[in-house]
């Protein structure tokens, strides 16, 4: 059997855990910098300690993710946090649970249907710039901007007529959330999620409104539906009328755990990608300004529609650099069954392994000069000479985001729209990240918007 990987130095009595809860980030690429593409992360005090082992390379998470998925499962330590967080919905569930979530939802998440909801994406859209247009002030920080933003259009997919009601609330909830499961997850020892810690006790208040307001809003739904038979085209709507070819459906139970899920996954995964976009736009002036020459010399003033996404193949390439350089899911999680042998070394049974796309993504062995943004590392031909796994912002293998049809259409409508509508310059240049459940910007993305004629 293979050598276990290197270990990455860390301090005597605590090994990596203050590197970890500082910046989780930089240590994974301290990890790749120092030990290579396997590494070993021990966190916590002798008798007490967990050990992680990263992965950074693109084989090691092919081999993860899809040619060895069947032996890393869904069992890690950070999982198991959000499961108990979120419910067992298509992002925790696994085995038959799993492949029947999945046979059942699958087809509401085909392209020709997530392309129907291209409407009502624009329509949020061209809501922010109106608003924009009508604001005193030049400035806009877009990360709170495109949250909200991408939260309304999530919400109004799911929920239909109830998106403003839900927007404060899982605005409110998620961050105490998201911030509550990355401490339990880094932590060698937590106390039991029943004692009434200062942390327990914030992340139960949180979850308990975000649980009530789905229960609410499904409870309504189920109400309208038995008085006037009413079928809905919102994904809530279709959660509880979806059946199968041997007409299983979901139990109302499980409706809420989907609901979560999709709530979690589809804001804050989309609301990065275009933050950030925008931001490195603001920063790269060309780059903006190709983007936009290809935008206006397609659409010609008109709102975007889904058909338009392949004909702009630049915009798209932005959007794919942004995700590149800030992925939403900066890290994935899983658990070996048995020992593995990865990019030639051992990974014992039963620990914890996680891929960092974060890493991957800035590794120099597939991106040269890795921190600069360059849109055009997505010219397909660039694309052919590398790995599949060196760019995975949605995952991969047999677990590969369902959603990822949904958010690239948001993206690529969003930005298109936004710089019909305006020029970016930066605020802020230098902008700080946190690894949460999902990637989340911890200062101020401000950006000047300067209003442009249509053509």
């Amino acid at each position: 059997m293979a050598d276990l990987p290197p270990t990455l130095p860390g301090a005597p009595l605590l090994g990596s855990l203050v590197d970890l809860r500082r910046d989780s980030l930089a240590t994974h690429l301290r990890a790749l910098r120092e030990c290579g593409d396997v590494v070993r992360i021990v966190v916590g005090p002798p008798g007490w300690r967990t050990t992680f082992y990263g992965v950074f390379s693109a084989e090691g998470a092919r081999q993860v993710l899809t040619t060895e998925s069947s032996n890393f499962r869904k069992d890690s330590k950070a999982y198991g946090e959000i499961r108990a967080t979120f419910g067992d919905g298509l992002l925790t569930s696994q085995d038959e649970t799993y492949r029947r979530q999945r046979r059942l939802i699958q087809p509401l998440f085909t392209r020709r249907r997530v392309d129907q909801y291209a409407d009502a994406i624009a329509e949020e859209v061209d809501g922010v710039l109106r608003h924009w247009r009508q604001r005193d002030d030049p400035i806009v920080e877009l990360h709170g901007e495109m949250t909200r933003l991408t939260l309304r259009v999530v919400a109004r997919i799911l929920f239909g007529t109830d998106a403003e009601e839900a927007v404060p609330t899982v605005r409110r909830c998620f961050p105490v959330i998201s911030e509550g499961v990355l401490q339990r997850v880094i932590s060698p020892i937590n106390p039991p999620r029943s004692w009434p810690t200062r942390a327990n006790r914030r992340r139960d208040a949180a979850q308990k409104e975000l649980y009530a307001l789905c229960d609410r809003i499904i409870a309504e739904r189920a109400a309208a539906g038995r008085r006037d038979d009413a079928t809905s085209d919102d994904l809530l709507g279709l959660f509880t009328l979806t059946r199968d070819s041997s007409g299983d459906q979901f139990a109302a139970s499980e409706v809420r755990d989907q609901v979560l899920i999709f709530l979690l996954a589809g804001h804050e995964t989309t609301a990065t990608a275009l933050t950030f976009a925008l931001h490195l736009l603001a920063l790269h002036p060309d780059a903006q300004a190709k983007a936009r020459a290809e935008v206006d010399d397609l659409l010609d003033g008109r709102t975007p529609v889904a058909a338009d996404v392949d004909n702009l193949p630049y915009v798209t390439c932005v959007i794919k650099e942004a995700m590149r350089l800030y992925p939403s899911a900066p890290a994935i999680s899983r658990m070996a069954v048995t020992d593995t042998e990865v990019a030639g070394f051992r990974i014992p049974a039963r620990s914890n392994v996680f891929v960092s796309t974060w890493a991957i993504h800035r590794n120099p062995a597939y991106w040269p000069d890795p921190e600069r943004f360059d849109p055009d590392r997505f010219h397909p031909d660039a694309e052919e000479n590398r790995p599949r796994y060196a760019w995975m912002p949605f995952g991969g293998g047999p677990r590969a985001c369902i959603g990822q049809h949904m958010s690239m259409l948001e993206s690529t409508l969003s930005l298109a729209m936004v710089l019909q509508a305006f020029e970016l310059a930066p605020v802020d240049t230098a902008v700080s990240v946190r690894q949460g459940i999902t990637l989340r910007a911890t200062s101020r993305v401000r950006c000047r918007l300067t209003p442009r004629r249509q053509p």
